[in-house]
């Protein structure tokens, strides 16, 4: 069996949790470079062997077969056409390249063939958009889903580490009665909720909910789509939680039969018992690799429409984990090698 050597890109909050994702992966893995553009020289352990960080210079692609890249937009915008013209095939976890016509915007569970065509770099997709489509899909597939309102409550991991640690330091003076300081965000997380996630646009939504309007088009390949967000970040350490309505094209089943649909559907857990208060809660999922459906009920207010709460690990299925899984399918097909030369729109 062919082994492939991989490189990790940025040793943030994702790019641990790469690590930690690969390690149990099914991939024959020969080398890791653990690469980053200062701090070098962090050691970690990686199936019983330690490796350290290094940084990236000139030639630090050469031999590598996939790199996974969490290091942010700006540094995967200058490092990108290095690691592709050096050999290696580059998973994105930054909204870089999400919207290039010529970069497939992957999730494996979703949209795995349009992988195939890649021509040396795939974009990983937002983190809310990524739970939120495994658990369409199935409905998509079946009723076609013509709209989506959805509001998420998302995690401090989801801004990084240095969110983490403020929300943490904020609840540990609160506890002490001590003055309350923020940096991460305009306002104190602990003990709140921020309407936003991302910088505001003109038409008045955030970049976040717009990157799930126009992600969710171009993943499901539909352009009548129809996405509306409102992302809020709340004072929770990790997993990202979504309330979604949607309205179908075609007549919905029953509960029961929908609750059967997702349960069967690749990625999806469904936990839904209201009558024992059994539903995903962002406590229960945090370290788990599956999407978790519950509250699912008829909207009726609207013909067609459905109501649910989803809820998924961000670090892991929102980032980590579908980016290594992509690496996955890139292996078990056989698509590693491009098939036409990058173009990159930077």
């Amino acid at each position: 069996m062919k082994e492939y050597k991989i490189a990790v890109l940025g040793m943030g909050a994702v790019g641990r949790e790469m690590v930690s994702v690969l390690e149990k992966s099914s991939l024959p893995i020969s080398d890791l470079a653990l690469l980053v553009r200062r701090n070098e020289g962090e050691a970690l352990t990686f199936r019983g062997e330690t490796y350290y960080t290094t940084k990236i210079t000139k030639g630090s692609f050469k031999g590598i077969d996939i790199a996974l890249f969490s290091a942010g937009e700006e540094a995967s915008k200058e490092i990108a056409p290095q690691a592709i013209e050096e050999g290696a095939v580059v998973i994105d976890n930054s909204n870089a390249f999400r919207m290039d016509p010529k970069v497939p915007l992957i999730i494996p569970e979703v949209n795995p063939q349009a992988a195939r065509n890649h021509r040396g770099i795939i974009a990983n997709p937002n983190c809310s958009t990524i739970q939120m489509l495994v658990a369409l899909k199935p409905l998509h597939d079946l009723f076609r889903i013509k709209r989506i309102v959805v509001s998420t409550y998302q995690s401090v991991s989801g801004t990084g580490l240095q969110a983490m640690d403020e929300l943490d330091e904020q609840i540990s003076a609160y506890a002490a009665g001590q003055a309350i300081e923020h940096s991460v965000y305009p306002y104190q997380i602990a003990f709140n909720v921020l309407p936003h996630i991302d910088s505001f646009l003109e038409n008045g939504y955030t970049k976040e909910e717009m990157k799930m309007h126009n992600e969710t088009r171009k993943i499901y390949d539909d352009e009548e789509i129809k996405v509306s967000a409102t992302t809020v970040r709340v004072p929770v350490m990790r997993c990202h939680s979504e309330a979604i309505n949607i309205e179908t094209e075609r007549p919905l089943p029953d509960v029961a039969e929908i609750r059967r649909i997702l349960a069967e559907a690749p990625g999806v857990v469904v936990c839904d018992n209201p009558a024992a208060y059994e539903y995903p809660l962002a406590i229960d999922c945090e370290g788990k690799d599956e999407v978790f459906v519950g509250r699912i009920r008829k909207d009726f207010t609207v013909p067609n429409g459905l109501c649910l709460w989803v809820v998924s690990d961000n670090l892991r299925k929102g980032a980590a984990l579908n980016a290594v899984q992509i690496a996955e399918l890139l292996v078990a097909n056989d698509w590693v090698k491009p098939v036409g030369v990058c173009e990159l729109a930077v």
